[in-house]
């Protein structure tokens, strides 16, 4: 079976699954996206392994894997996202030590959050593309938002139901904070280890760049 390559596009909140986050991968040649449900925490990791300039003053769970895989020279060299049942993903690691590759099954939210601390390429495969990759619709604002690299997503269309997904900035009222008042509020959720909101932070402040 053919392998797809996918990229992270980017990560909303879901209005219908209370605490849900909706991850949305795409394939690095085409335009399907794959959307994933993931919770809250993955979220957060993800979101601070995309997010550069946000340092957490304690290692999560995702970096003190990483931290753990360095000390013993184990490297993740690529993530496989492979099944799909019931609307459940399925993946695994693919893992090398001393010439050495072991295959390790994963939670696909945390294996994409070990994949970006590891620059470690993401796939699916086609025949799981082609069952459960969407295309999105946008409206024209907010395709002026996905050429910078944000994603504002309105509806996923997935087997004929719709769900409805959001960004939760405006929710919180940052668009009418300064710049400096937004990084102030960032330099403290950090500080508090609030990392959700710090990424919903880093959101708006790269939106005026």
């Amino acid at each position: 079976m053919s392998l797809v390559r996918l990229k992270i596009k980017g990560i909303s909140y879901s209005q219908t699954q209370n605490g849900a986050y909706a991850l949305i991968l795409n394939e690095e040649d085409g335009d399907r996206k794959l959307p994933i449900v993931i919770g809250a925490f993955e979220a957060q990791s993800i979101a601070i392994a995309l997010e550069k300039e946000i340092k957490p003053p304690r290692p999560l769970t995702h970096d003190l894997f990483k931290n753990f895989a360095d000390r013993f020279k184990i490297v993740v060299k690529q993530v496989i996202i492979h099944k799909l049942v019931d609307g459940v993903f399925y993946s695994s690691l693919i893992c090398k030590r001393d010439e050495e590759e072991e295959i390790i099954d994963a939670r696909t939210s945390d294996a994409i959050a070990l994949a970006l601390r590891f620059n470690a390429p993401i796939f699916t495969y086609k025949t799981i593309l082609d069952k459960a990759g969407i295309f999105l619709k946008f409206s024209s604002k907010e395709k002026d938002e996905d050429e910078n690299d944000s994603i504002m997503v309105d509806e996923i269309l997935q087997e004929g139901e719709a769900v409805e997904i959001e960004s939760g900035s405006d929710t919180h009222g940052y668009r009418e904070m300064s710049l400096q008042e937004l990084h102030q509020e960032l330099e403290k959720a950090v500080a508090s280890e609030d990392y959700e909101k710090a990424a919903k932070l880093r959101d708006e402040i790269s939106k005026r760049k």
